[in-house]
């Protein structure tokens, strides 16, 4: 697991991150969210021990990262946002020689497993320079397993993937983070909310929100919202439904349905259908609308700049 208290990094008179405090249990996927500049690298140094904090604490699978950096690094599992492989190797040769610099004894088999669990037993001797870009990814991930770590750290995963890529990596993320605790630090806000269980927001070196995804967007919505579709043209559709008792507000969707948004506790789709049945138009769907992620991250950040 990690736990980080107060914690804060200076570079000369710009302070990264400010009095962070979080946690990340076993087997769970946290989200680490944020623009390029908020911060999320310069935790993920930390908490692996590539740089000291300026003030605060952060320990890792039990141990400070400060006191006890050594102890950590043989518990941490990193791939940095640049996968640092050697493309002359193998990937079989490259994840054997990351073993054996670790001293683990049974470097071999280990490197074994650690392609096999990430899908490149068939490529093991395969030049690393001859392998795609996904693939290497996945060569990077071995190497942060190399050693059976009970915490993963992922800096920006998936950055440079093609779709086909960023699916399989986003699969084996999740397999890889049932038995670990993962922190992963992505600007994608569609892909936390696909594979995190759940999120840190931070913005200017300050976290700003922790919860599920679902749990931050009942917080902030504040109502409920419903999308409706009819058949054909939806002209004068507005109105009507504005017309009802409860409703409040209502506007037209990108995809061509029509939102309207009401009071929790106040369900009104039932007097809307009626309403728009009795109007003349063919009802063809009426589901609720969740708020996006990228929508609440949005919100806060706008919301956080405000109170500065």
């Amino acid at each position: 697991m990690i736990r980080v208290e107060g914690l804060t990094k200076d570079y000369g008179a710009r302070r990264a991150i400010s009095n962070l405090n979080f946690e990340a249990k076993q087997g769970e996927i946290v989200g680490f969210l944020g623009p390029n500049g908020a911060g999320k690298t310069t935790t993920m140094r930390i908490l692996t021990g590539y740089m000291p904090p300026t003030d605060g604490s952060a320990l890792v699978a039990g141990f400070d990262v400060v006191d006890e950096s050594l102890e950590v690094r043989k518990r941490v599992g990193y791939l940095p946002e640049t996968v640092p492989l050697y493309t002359d190797m193998t990937a079989y040769d490259y994840l054997k020689f990351m073993a054996d610099l670790r001293q683990i004894p049974d470097s071999s088999e280990r490197a074994d497993e650690a392609l096999e669990m990430v899908g490149m037993e068939s490529r093991a001797n395969s030049f690393i320079s001859s392998l795609s870009k996904g693939m290497r990814q996945r060569i990077g991930l071995a190497q942060a397993l190399i050693h059976r770590p009970e915490v993963l750290i992922l800096d920006e995963p998936t950055i440079g993937l093609d779709p086909g890529q960023v699916v399989e990596v986003r699969k084996l993320i999740r397999e890889i983070g049932k038995e670990r605790t993962v922190l992963l630090s992505t600007h994608i806000l569609s892909e936390a909310q696909q594979i995190c269980d759940r999120v840190l927001i931070i913005n200017k070196g300050k976290i700003v929100a922790e919860d599920t995804p679902e749990n931050l967007q009942s917080r902030l919505v504040g109502s409920e919202r419903v999308a409706l579709r009819v058949r054909g043209e939806s002209d004068g559709l507005s109105k009507i439904i504005t017309k009802v008792k409860g409703v409040q507000s209502v506007h037209s969707a990108p995809d061509g349905s029509i939102e309207f948004q009401f009071a929790p506790g106040q369900d009104v789709r039932p007097e809307v259908a009626k309403a728009v049945v009795n109007a003349g138009y063919d009802l063809l769907e009426l589901r609720p609308v969740g708020m996006s992620l990228e929508e609440i991250f949005l919100e806060l950040t706008r919301e956080d700049n405000r109170r500065k």
